[in-house]
């Protein structure tokens, strides 16, 4: 594995965190004073741990730390949107998407499978040449990534991204969680490699659903400037003739965004522009 990136984010404990570890620490220092209150400081612990446990299942929660669950309000202003694509690349899925994208002239953000990336490298540089933004979701989307140690967070996130910015060039700026569950370890290494977190605004659910129409409807109802969109490619669920769903839903809901003068984005663009915002601001 390739030598880590410099640190270029800060580590910020978020106001739970930072509420748990002075919980921690009154606990420690009650039973110091009285160890007969062990059962009351024993009960608060696991109380604290359940809360944590909580926020880490629930994929758009900002309680462990900073999360991106819509684009910055100055973007939503301006009528954009993002489009997120996860699991992939997939052979089946991912040029029918590239295709409907190239029709309407538009950019997705795909969040990338560290492991797929280096098995299907044509299709990462097909993506990338078409001008969509390639991203980490993990080296091997396990279903266990929310139990994961330090230790092993930090392998699966440094070997995601250097087998990612191998292919297609740059090195992620944002993470997505499999499934969007995770701990409060993930914070501090997703920091060490200058990545952030984002979830997403509404989904269509096309891992299971294969009905087009009940997807659709799920990620338009309602559709405004700001949303981040959440289709797959990977582990998308088939539809009765066999076709990906996601891949049968994308060009309509292009067609919807186009319909509501809503502006396709990448997060990265969106980043950049929220980076230049804040760098021109006097204030």
């Amino acid at each position: 594995m390739s030598e880590e990136r410099p640190t270029r984010r800060r580590w910020i404990p978020s106001p739970a965190i930072r509420a748990s570890m002075g919980l921690h620490l009154a606990a420690a220092a009650g039973l110091i004073a009285r160890p007969a209150a062990w059962p009351l400081a024993l009960g608060a612990i696991a109380a604290d741990h359940a809360v944590l446990a909580g926020a880490g299942l629930w994929p758009r929660s900002r309680l462990l730390g900073p999360n991106w669950t819509r684009l910055p309000a100055t973007a939503a202003a301006r009528g954009e949107v993002a489009i997120t694509i996860d699991d992939g690349p997939d052979p089946d899925a991912t040029p029918p998407m590239l295709d409907a994208l190239a029709r309407f002239g538009v950019v997705a953000t795909f969040f990338c499978i560290g492991e797929r990336v280096a098995r299907h490298p044509d299709l990462v540089r097909r993506i990338v040449r078409a001008g969509h933004a390639i991203e980490n979701h993990s080296d091997t989307h396990r279903h266990t990534f929310s139990l994961l140690g330090p230790a092993a967070l930090r392998r699966d996130v440094a070997q995601a991204q250097t087998r990612i910015a191998a292919v297609g060039g740059t090195a992620p700026a944002f993470f997505r969680a499999p499934a969007g569950l995770r701990n409060p370890l993930l914070e501090p290494v997703l920091a060490r490699h200058d990545l952030r977190l984002a979830s997403w605004s509404r989904r269509g659910f096309d891992t299971v659903s294969r009905d087009p129409d009940r997807v659709l409807e799920r990620l338009t109802r309602g559709l405004r400037g700001g949303e981040i969109l959440l289709l797959h490619d990977g582990h998308a669920a088939r539809a009765a003739n066999g076709a990906p769903i996601g891949a049968l839903v994308l060009p309509r809901l292009l067609e919807a965004l186009r319909r509501r003068a809503l502006i396709p984005v990448t997060l990265r663009a969106a980043l950049e522009q929220e980076r230049g915002r804040v760098l021109s601001d006097p204030g």
